[in-house]
Parts: C-alpha cells; structure tokens; sequence
C-alpha cells in the first residue's frame, strides 16, 4: 500500500525552519534524535527530526542550512530513509560503520568562516558537544546552543506526557532502594565526589526501583535525579508521582522535585564541592549549569554498571518470563503456519503479525508492553533491518518466501527480544544457505568461552566468521544489553565491530545480552536469528586450569529455530548436536505452559535432526 504524501508539509516546515534561521542569524541548525535525557526512543515533545524530515528511524541527525537539508543516519536504515525521504529535498547522508560523528565532519567542511551554527543544548550530549564546538572552532565557525527553533513554528508541539509513575517492587525489585542509593554512594565516595548527577532515564528507573509509561516501550519516566551524601532528589512533572509513593519516597531520604527544577539544583551547588556526571550519559545544557567553583568528576554511571550485572534473584524471574514469553510464541505460531497454509484464506499482512503476536503475549502473566515495535518484514522488507509495517505501508505474505519476526515484551520480572524467520510456502537453497551461515554464526557465539575482562567488541568475530568465510558480512552489531524490565538496548557492554573495546564493554557475570548475526540481500530477503545469553562464570574442569576466571554464555531464549529453513550439508555435527540439545531444553521448558494446538506445535518444531 502506498505511503501517504506529506512531502508539501514538510517543504512547508523546512521553510519555516528556514525562516527562523534567518531571523536569529544562524546558517546551520542541527536537530539531534535525542531528548534530554539522550533517550534511544523519544517522547514526542522531542521527536523534531522525524517531524521535520519524515525519516522515523530511531538513530539519525537532521541538519539544515540555508540550501541544503540532510539526514545522517548509519546501514541499519539506508533502505528505510530513502522510501521515508522520496519526493523531498531532503537529502539521506549515508554513515559507514564506525563513523557516527560524520555530520561534525560535513559542518566543519561545508559551513564557512564566521557563520553561525545552532543546536539546542538541552537535547546535546556533552560528549558530542565538546567534538562539535572542538570541529567548528578550529574553522572559526561559531556555536549556538542557547536556542530551539522548532518552539517558534511547531505549534501542535506535545508537553511532557503525564503518566503516572509506579513502584517495581517485589518479589520482582530484587534489591531495595536503600541499599541501591547506598551502593551509589560507595562508588561516589570512591571517586571523591559529594553528589552525582543523573539524566538517563533507566538509571533513574533501577535507582529508585521506579517504572512508568512515559516512553514507547521502555518503562521509563521523564525525570532528573541529584544523589548528594545524606539525601536525594527526584526531579519529576507534578502529578506524576501520587502522595502514598511520595512517602515511602521520602522514608528511604529521597525528595520529589518539579522537572524543570533540576538545572535550577546544579547552579546551586556549593562552591568547593565535588560532582561526579557521566560526560556520556548528559547533555550539554546540563553541564552549562554547574557553577565554576564546583570540582566535576567525569566517569559512568555507577547505576549503569549496577544495573547491567543482574542478581541472581533477578535471573531467575528472566527465566520464567522467558518461559511464558516462549509459551506465546508457541501459541503464535500454532496460529500463523496453520494460516499461512490455507489456500483459500483472507489476504495476510505483516500488519497482521504485529497485532498477533501482541496479544499472544498479552495473555501471558506480568506482561506489560512490547519491549519495542515489532519488525515483521516478509521478503524484501525483512532486508530492513529496523523495518516497521504499518496500516498504510505494508506487504502481503503470500507466495514464497521468508518472514523475518523481531519482536519482544515487557515483563515485570524480565524483558524479551527474539527474532526468528519462517519459511512461507518454499525456501530455496539460496536462502537455506544464508539462514544456515547466521545460524552456524549465532551458534559460534552462543559457545563462546573467554577469560574475564575480555571486551564485548572483541566477541564480535565469532558470530561473523561462518558468514565471512562465505564473502557475506552484516551491518550491524552482533549483541547488546538487555534490561531487566527496563530498555531493550542497554549499556554498558555491546558486542560490535564499530565500538571502541574500552574497560567498561567487557562482559561480565549477570549482564544479559543479543546474540543476533544476520545476512541482508536488500530486495530480496533478509535472515536474522537472535536469542538472549546470561554471561556466567565456567565451572568444572574447565575452571582449574590456573589461566584465571573464565566465563560462558546460559541461552536464555526459549522458541524453537525452524528447521526447515536449515541446510544440513553446511552443519558439522557439534552444531547439529547444540541445535538438538537446545531444542530438548526449549520442549522440556516450554510444555508446562502449553496445550492443544500450541503443544502440539512445540513438540513438532523441536524434533531433532
């Protein structure tokens, strides 16, 4: 189905930026896809990119100057940005991998000495503020970052959305508050520092023991947070937080502030005193209002290594929300296949798999969300990878083919990120090939055994290399961190070519990551694979060698890999034997928690090769 036009509003919204720009003297303004708290999915209040360019991939940077306009956006989304881009000046600026900072470059080399470029401070990281300011200078190019111009014109422009927060409490909050701002203020005195202050989101979230709605997916709530030696401060929109939890609050020392109070609360710190930020994990405009006396210690977030590294209590209740995720799966697939075998059926959309697959999980209990939308791409739309189907543009499964699902949930006790391709109709050799070379790659990764300390971006090559001998690569990251009821993508590990092997991506015991290769031949199909791992320390023989702590991975992912997608010449016979063990764990799992057609679709997909 075609995409509706909108290519008339947007030249209309890109010459009212224009015009602002010419009434404050600025040639360039830049408008990150960020909020203010860097934020990966955005409230709508700060969704200014994909409102001025139309492009709605979650990564990219929208710059304009007075001629030309641009969208600077990384693989995952060249596909997606030129259909979303069509028809428009707006010109898609293809990042390489590894070169995210790109549209510094292009400023620096295109804009002029003695112009003026602009961008809003409260929605810039620091980190990327002090690249940018560095670039332009040394072109003698100004920076403004005092002003956003879309509050001139955008004038149906959302406010802060006012759902309520909640508690995450047990059994689920494995750890209380107390002892969490307790272990935070350990790592602060370590480092010499009197107060931390936080932006992020899902550190705020883990900290406090605190959920909400705030942001698509992600149960999250706006808010700043000031951790100070004897007390803490929550800064939050008024109304979101009800009297009952302001007290249990306040028990634990932590004072519920306005929102907007939280710069007022840096520019008020004592001169002489210590202040520990994350130059991460913080925008610019947030470290414009530190005062000149206050000392400013710069490393990440204790939260954000706190919260990486999960309890064992926690890991538990990962498990059994695995098991109830993977027991909708079943019943969403004992759904599908029976559908996509019927001759005479209504016509079948991916639109369709969205709505299914959501409420297969929404019978389950605790569920609360998707964990992100769910990419559901038959054919050449599984060749995007971040592809969304929606209700105007979407394609029909019929015919032959693969159908690429990448979907999750939300659950008190744990959050889930799966993606598995199923054949409609016939597989032809060529993609069993491909989808044997990502499992193979996936399965590589999965029986990875390594010292600790070992950096996630060098994990990378395990996935990559059955894909690579076949002269294949993909362009993403093989694995992130996942949270615990809280973003699917979290830090502080990655398992990615591009990332920097810096301390803090290493892999350690309790963090949860994707195991996901893929293999993309735009226009025609795209294969994906992922489970979630548990790193954990080996035991046994294999831990007594006297080489030190080694760690494995426990696959936490409970759904069966379809079989009939597999070309067995290409598999040796330890693959073979992992892929059959897993799917005795996956049965063995799986059918307390199905019947009928469901259980039969379980026993049926986990027979062994």
């Amino acid at each position: 189905m075609p995409v509706p036009d909108t290519t008339g509003l947007r030249a209309e919204r890109l010459a009212q930026l224009r015009a602002a720009m010419a009434r404050h003297q600025i040639d360039a303004f830049i408008v990150p896809s960020a909020d203010p708290h860097l934020s990966e999915y955005l409230p709508g209040r700060w969704q200014g990119r994909a409102w001025l360019s139309g492009f709605t991939g979650s990564v990219g940077t929208f710059i304009a100057t007075r001629g030309v306009a641009g969208v600077w956006t990384d693989g995952r989304y060249y596909t997606q940005a030129e259909n979303e881009l069509a028809g428009t000046e707006i010109q898609l600026m293809k990042i390489p991998s590894g070169a995210s900072l790109l549209h510094i470059d292009w400023l620096a080399e295109n804009m002029e000495q003695g112009q003026t470029v602009a961008v809003d401070a409260r929605v810039l990281g620091l980190a990327v503020a002090r690249l940018l300011k560095d670039a332009l200078a040394a072109r003698g190019i100004k920076l403004r970052t005092d002003i956003d111009l879309l509050d001139e014109f955008w004038n149906d422009r959302p406010g802060l959305p006012p759902e309520a927060v909640f508690e995450h409490a047990a059994p689920f909050a494995a750890l209380p508050r107390a002892d969490k701002l307790h272990a935070t203020r350990n790592a602060m005195a370590k480092l010499g520092a009197q107060a931390h202050f936080i932006s992020t989101l899902d550190d705020i979230a883990y900290l406090f023991n605190l959920r909400g709605a705030d942001v698509s997916f992600n149960p999250v709530f706006l808010a700043h947070a000031l951790v100070e030696s004897s007390r803490a401060t929550l800064f939050v929109a008024d109304g979101k937080i009800d009297e009952a939890l302001r007290a249990r609050l306040e028990q634990d020392g932590v004072i519920v502030a306005p929102y907007d109070d939280a710069a007022g609360a840096l520019g008020a710190l004592e001169a002489g005193s210590t202040l520990l930020i994350d130059p991460r994990r913080i925008t610019a405009g947030m470290r414009e209002a530190v005062p000149e006396g206050v000392r400013v210690v710069e490393a990440i977030n204790p939260t954000t290594y706190a919260k990486s590294r999960k309890l064992p209590l926690e890991a538990d209740h990962v498990r059994d929300a695995m098991e109830q995720d993977g027991a909708a799966l079943c019943e969403f697939f004992a759904w599908l296949e029976p559908v996509l075998a019927d001759k005479n059926r209504a016509p079948l959309t991916e639109v369709h798999i969205d709505e299914q697959i959501t409420a297969a999980r929404a019978r389950r209990p605790n569920f609360i969300s998707p964990s992100f939308g769910t990419i559901a791409g038959f054919n050449a739309n599984g060749a995007i990878m971040h592809y969304r189907a929606t209700p105007e543009s979407h394609a029909i499964i019929e015919g032959d083919g693969l159908l690429l699902i990448d979907s999750g949930g939300q659950y008190l006790g744990g959050t889930t990120d799966i993606t598995r391709v199923i054949p409609v109709g016939t597989a032809s050799s060529a993609q069993k090939h491909d989808f044997t070379l990502v499992l193979k790659g996936m399965i590589n990764l999965s029986v990875a055994r390594f010292p600790r300390g070992t950096k996630g971006p060098m994990l990378d090559a395990l996935a990559r290399a059955p894909i690579w001998a076949a002269g294949i690569d993909y362009g993403h990251g093989t694995g992130h961190g996942v949270g615990y009821f809280l973003n699917v993508h979290e830090g502080p590990q990655v398992i990615s070519p591009t990332a920097m092997p810096e301390p803090h991506t290493a892999l350690e015991p309790g963090m949860i990551t994707s195991n996901e290769p893929g293999i993309y031949r735009p226009g025609h199909w795209g294969i994906r694979i992922e489970n979630l791992v548990l790193t954990q320390p080996v035991t046994g023989v294999a831990a007594a060698q006297g080489f030190g702590e080694f760690l494995d991975f426990e696959t936490l992912t409970l759904c069966p890999i379809d079989t009939r997608c597999i070309d067995l010449s290409l598999m040796r016979g330890d693959e073979v034997a992992w892929l059959n063990d897993y799917h005795r764990q996956v049965r063995a799992r799986l059918l307390p928690h199905v019947t009928g057609a469901a259980r039969d679709w379980l026993e049926l997909r986990t027979r062994e090769i």
